[in-house]
């Protein structure tokens, strides 16, 4: 993304003085598989990290775990 990074974002996005930016489920998708990475995105806000290249059977289960019923 040019004017921020996912991290940046999310951390915009959690600030935000809405009622839902608490709530809604951010998933990082990214090359980036390290611990350290999992844990940098967890601390920004996002819900879940899923490195690439992504088995659609594990998107699907976050998507799963994350959507209300």
């Amino acid at each position: 993304m040019p004017e921020m990074d996912g991290l940046e974002a999310t951390r915009t996005i959690r600030a935000m003085d809405r009622e839902d930016a608490a709530e809604i489920p951010i998933i990082a998708l990214t090359a980036n598989a390290f611990d350290e990475d999992v844990e940098r995105s967890l601390q920004a806000g996002l819900n879940a990290h899923l490195s690439k290249p992504v088995e659609p059977e594990d998107l699907f289960e976050t998507l799963e775990s994350l959507i209300p019923e």
